[in-house]
């Protein structure tokens, strides 16, 4: 039996929770529209703060906002809000709850006028995840311009260092280090 530790990203070798995450879930390419919006509402939760706080409290904020269903979030009022204000299983930010509630609305109103968020997204990238060679940065022109779209269409906590973190997430750039196990696996139609 070999004693051979795999090699990953270093920034996933700090705690098993992030050991896990990167080793099931970043970098592999999401194509469910609501899987998507789950993970931008969170990359904008995470604004400010470590993912690991927000990967910790994952699964209570997913009950707090009944399962990321946007068709219950958006209908989510002031009672709701000071509701989750008041949940420390979350992160209570007023703005950020706020966003998320219209983040809701946005992405029903353009499932109603037939734009599918996740083709919209994927759009951008003409459909195909990046593969990124060299240093890693914090933001790309690409992340700018998705970033403009989710603004001009009225999502919050959508910056070009938020959305580059969400593309990488969510499968859309291949950032694992070129000497990490994921970087060749991490290819999902």
């Amino acid at each position: 039996m070999s004693t051979k530790q795999k090699s990953r990203c270093t920034w996933a070798e700090s705690d098993p929770l992030l050991r896990n995450y990167h080793d099931t879930e970043w970098g592999i390419p999401i194509r469910d529209s609501r899987a998507l919006w789950e993970l931008l509402v969170l990359e904008g939760f995470q604004a400010g703060l470590a993912w690991i706080t927000v990967l910790r409290k994952r699964d209570t904020f997913r009950k707090a906002f009944k399962g990321f269903d946007p068709a219950k979030v958006a209908h989510f009022n002031q009672a709701d809000v000071a509701r989750l204000l008041q949940d420390p299983g979350i992160i209570r930010s007023r703005a950020k709850i706020e966003a998320t509630i219209q983040a809701a609305r946005i992405y029903l109103e353009m499932q109603k006028s037939s734009q599918d968020f996740s083709a919209f997204l994927w759009s951008m990238l003409g459909g195909k995840p990046i593969r990124t060679e060299g240093p890693i940065p914090a933001q790309t022109p690409l992340a700018v311009e998705m970033s403009k779209q989710l603004k001009k269409r009225g999502f919050k906590f959508v910056g070009p260092v938020i959305v580059y973190a969400f593309m990488q997430a969510a499968g859309m750039v291949n950032d694992h280090s070129p000497d990490c196990f994921r970087r060749n696996a991490s290819r999902r139609k």
